[in-house]
């Protein structure tokens, strides 16, 4: 794992390569997880469980064609089941890139609303951090944006040299505070009236 604790100063400091993007992005991604869950919000893995039923669905499919032990050149029902299982394969294929593209886009965490909220929708946290580039964008939405108690969309962007020594440590306080910040928006934007 790229990110480590540092060795100097605070023990349970993070550490991560500053010359590596995905490390960063990985490092701010897990740092955001951990704020939305201590408030309160439980992390939704339906959608993980469902691509995991898919995928898993989809390698038995590939494993049974590539593996099916029948003399290829004699049976021409074998070509049939073999045009079957590619033509599964491709489908549940298709159904992981859909869900991907459709629902999850660049969304990092799910979660339920949390305990004893008034609100009845979870949050979908978004985040990017573009190859070459600092800026780092830290979009909080609701789960289900039709519902009548969602709330408006807030985001966030900014450095990434903002929130890092040059040793590559994250200043976990102000990160914290710039995140923190961004929830409280978003609990504070008026809902919507239908």
């Amino acid at each position: 794992m790229q990110e480590k604790k540092a060795k100097t100063g605070n023990k349970n400091a993070k550490k991560t390569n500053l010359l590596d993007h995905s490390s960063i992005k990985h490092l701010l991604d897990e740092s955001v997880s951990e704020i939305v869950k201590s408030r309160g919000y439980v992390e939704d893995v339906r959608m993980s469980n469902v691509r995991l039923l898919i995928g898993t669905i989809t390698i038995v499919i590939a494993l049974v064609a590539q593996f099916y032990n029948k003399n290829f050149h004699l049976s021409c029902d074998f070509h049939v089941s073999l045009i079957l299982d590619y033509g599964k394969y491709i489908v549940f294929n298709g159904a992981l890139q859909l869900i991907a593209y459709t629902k999850e886009k660049k969304a990092i965490l799910f979660t339920y609303p949390p305990a004893g909220s008034v609100t009845s929708t979870g949050l979908v946290v978004s985040t990017k951090l573009p190859r070459f580039s600092d800026l780092y964008t830290l979009t909080i939405a609701s789960a289900d944006p039709k519902s009548i108690s969602a709330g408006k969309p807030v985001e966030l962007t900014k450095s990434v040299t903002q929130w890092f020594t040059k040793d590559g440590v994250l200043v976990e306080g102000l990160f914290w505070k710039d995140v923190e910040t961004l929830i409280n928006d978003y609990a504070a934007e008026p809902k919507k009236k239908k």
